[in-house]
């Protein structure tokens, strides 16, 4: 083969825990008899609440065919590239095994909300059933180098609380805020999706929704913006880059010959999985070796009755825009080059494209 795939999860193979019926069919198309994948294929998530094995074992559950955890790209998978911290005592949000998570990563001293707020339990105080009501001496904390944040948190006013103190208190929560010192220490984030879609009717909160809040607050308060060292996830370049990484891995594994030329993107959302395939086409494409075409099917937050506005300077702009603030919108970047009904269509489409039959 002289392609690949790039699949999304939730909305294109399942709705929650729910399988999309058509990914079962579509990946009997892509193994052979032995279960052997014919094509190299990743999935490319933005959820990051689990290890990558944890996922590969749901996948190979849910569509019938075994998937390795080299097949798996969480969007804090790229975390592994960020060595400079992973030395250093850092703050992870998020929910699962964080600890886990971070310290398969390659971070060697992380410290989660939980465990923030109790070495310093005043700080958490909006809910007054959580107020201590014996004060006890506070316990010794490392000064916090960065702050990680893995995906949405359970409760957010302490998460959002917690976090706002640790940038305020250069990385000394608990201590006076000193808002003169800016930039604040560094934020890595992981997963921008505005929301993302389960069994519910309509789509729910995504990690991005808490990042608008944790940015808006910050700005309130300090009247700063809130500084990203670097965002990970669909649809950052980054993202893109290591999932071509690890196509060109596979490819080598099985001794494929032929040079991978095309990447195939399926998702069901144009404001990531559409534009970051689409971002990588005109920005990456030259540098890398593989260009990038994007495939949009309609399980999941794609509403194909719903228009994204063409003018770029329409005040109507801001209200459709779920990306991510640090990104532009361009109505070039969320045009997808095919559209169809599911992932089973998607891949009888590549195949046809590519007159590759198995």
């Amino acid at each position: 083969p002289s392609f690949g795939f790039l699949f999304d999860i939730d909305g294109v193979l399942v709705r929650g825990k729910t399988p999309i019926p058509a990914a079962r069919t579509a990946f009997q198309k892509l193994v052979n008899s032995q279960g052997q994948f014919l094509v190299p294929v990743v999935f490319v998530t933005n959820a990051g609440n689990c290890l990558r094995q944890k996922k590969a074992d749901q996948l190979s559950h849910l569509l019938g065919v075994p998937i390795s955890q080299d097949q798996v790209m969480m969007s804090h998978s790229p975390l592994r590239m960020f060595k400079r911290y992973h030395e250093k005592c850092v703050l992870v949000s998020g929910q699962g095994p964080l600890l886990d998570i971070a310290q398969d990563l390659g971070f060697c001293q992380p410290i989660t909300i939980d465990a923030l707020r109790e070495k310093r339990p005043l700080l958490d105080a909006v809910d007054h059933d959580r107020r201590p009501n014996i004060l006890h001496s506070q316990e010794q904390l490392s000064s916090l180098s960065a702050v990680v944040l893995f995906g949405e948190p359970v409760r957010w006013e302490t998460s959002l609380q917690l976090i706002i103190d640790v940038l305020l208190t250069s990385g000394y929560p608990g201590n006076p805020y000193e808002q003169e010192n800016y930039p604040h220490i560094p934020v890595l984030a992981c997963n921008m999706d505005l929301m993302w879609v389960a069994e519910a009717q309509s789509p729910r909160f995504g990690h991005g929704t808490f990042m608008v809040c944790l940015e808006n607050i910050y700005k309130k308060i300090t009247g700063k913006e809130l500084k990203y060292e670097a965002l990970m996830g669909k649809p950052s370049r980054l993202t893109y880059q290591y999932a071509e990484h690890l196509i060109r891995a596979q490819a080598l594994q099985r001794s494929w010959q032929q040079p991978i030329q095309t990447l195939y993107a399926v998702g069901d959302n144009l404001m990531t999985d559409v534009y970051g395939a689409n971002l990588w086409e005109k920005e990456l494409a030259s540098a890398a070796a593989a260009r990038c075409s994007s495939v949009l099917v309609c399980t999941g937050v794609y509403n194909p009755h719903t228009e994204v506005p063409l003018d770029n300077r329409d005040s109507v702009t801001e209200a459709v825009f779920h990306g991510h603030r640090d990104f532009r919108f361009d109505p070039g970047l969320v045009e997808p080059d095919h559209i169809v009904p599911d992932v089973d269509a998607a891949v009888d489409l590549v195949f046809q494209l590519e007159n590759f039959a198995p």
